[in-house]
């Protein structure tokens, strides 16, 4: 493992996150935590307002993409990009609102302008996108096909696999180079290659996505997971031992790849894994009340969240584990309590008031994406 104390930049490209300083005039906000019955559960309306707000603030009509920060200058990260169109996507089904399916194929041709028309050599030459950057994007036009049943984005999200699998896949030692740059087998490609692998095995009814599948997740379970905790390594790097820094992301995609494949396999073992990554995010991660952890101190870690609550509720309609749903719910509602009320803006500390200045997308995105997923209390 590389120590973070030696090699900063090193261990920030590892990790897959940005190492952007944080602005002069940027403080942390003072914790706020309420008493439980503070906490308001958040309402079907409210998950609007959020998902509004979010878009009033952080949405470019015109570059059809989301901004960094609510000063609007510059765009978001591309790969950050696919994760807020799955939360457009999530926003879609929530609601079946013809307003979010028309944002849902702008977005799209937000990303299609802006990286190559993916076309995928391109996409890495050009944009230069590293093969987890692409990955997220091969995952959300799997989904937006699902949807839409668009054809053009099936045949991109193929054309990525297939590309990302070419570049990436070690067929010597096994698994999946995080980068060409540095070297690496980082979980945020790994697990999600099993996922994107997963999506297009079920559109497209063809082997060797499960088989690919399969290869990857053994790979990473062997040599990412830790089978006697749930604990998920972000990296290995060579014959170095792998890289443990927690992350929920990490976490989020092995559930995913785990119960994709249950779901196919009808194999518990699958199922067992996603438990025990579920059991320790809640249990080692989170804070003594339950409340997920403030990743994302203005760099790109603050969607992070979002990624793992998607996972985490396939786990939930699989394996019928309310607890989770309980959990998550709490985070939301937390962080809806806390919210800037003037803008609807959540933020990356649940157990803070959001600030009133400027600050990231990144920041922002994660509670956004839990209450399109999780439906609030009845």
């Amino acid at each position: 493992m590389i120590a973070k104390e030696i090699y900063p930049l090193i261990f920030c490209l590892l990790a897959g996150v940005s190492c952007s300083d944080k602005p002069d005039e940027k403080r942390e906000p003072e914790a706020h935590i309420p008493d439980n019955e503070e906490i308001v559960p958040y309402t079907d309306e409210d998950a609007t307002k959020a998902f509004e707000a979010f878009n009033q603030y952080f949405y470019d009509t015109d570059a059809r993409l989301y901004y960094r920060t609510t000063k609007r200058i510059e765009l978001a990260e591309g790969w950050t990009q696919a994760i807020f169109w799955d939360i457009v996507m999530d926003a879609y089904l929530r609601t079946k609102s013809p307003e979010y399916l028309d944002l849902l194929k702008e977005v799209y041709e937000g990303g299609n302008n802006a990286y190559s028309n993916f076309n995928w050599h391109d996409v890495k030459t050009v944009n230069d996108f590293i093969y987890d950057d692409m990955m997220w994007w091969i995952i959300a036009l799997a989904r937006g096909y699902e949807i839409t049943a668009d054809q053009e984005y099936l045949d991109k999200a193929i054309d990525g696999f297939n590309f990302v699998w070419e570049e990436a896949f070690d067929p010597v030692d096994g698994g999946m180079l995080w980068s060409w740059k540095v070297e690496g087998k980082n979980a945020c490609i790994n697990y999600p290659t099993v996922i994107g692998a997963m999506y297009l095995y079920n559109i497209t009814g063809e082997d060797a996505y499960l088989a690919k599948a399969k290869n990857i997740y053994s790979w990473s379970r062997k040599n990412l997971f830790e089978s006697t905790t749930g604990r998920v390594a972000d990296h290995i790097v060579g014959n170095h031992p792998p890289g443990f820094e927690d992350y929920t992301y990490n976490q989020g995609v092995c559930i995913g790849a785990a119960v994709m494949l249950y779901s196919v396999t009808g194999s518990g073992s699958y199922l067992s894994d996603a438990r025990l990554a579920a059991e320790y995010t809640r249990k080692e991660m989170s804070d003594s009340n339950g409340i997920l952890p403030a990743e994302g101190d203005w760099n790109e870690q603050g969607v992070l969240k979002a990624i793992f609550a998607r996972y985490l509720y396939m786990l939930i309609e699989e394996g019928e584990h309310e607890q989770y749903l309980t959990w998550l719910r709490k985070n939301a509602a937390l962080a809806w309590s806390n919210r800037d009320v003037a803008r609807n803006l959540m933020y990356r500390d649940y157990t803070v008031k959001c600030p009133e200045g400027d600050f990231q997308s990144y920041e922002a995105s994660s509670a956004v994406g839990i209450m399109q997923v999780y439906p609030p209390e009845q």
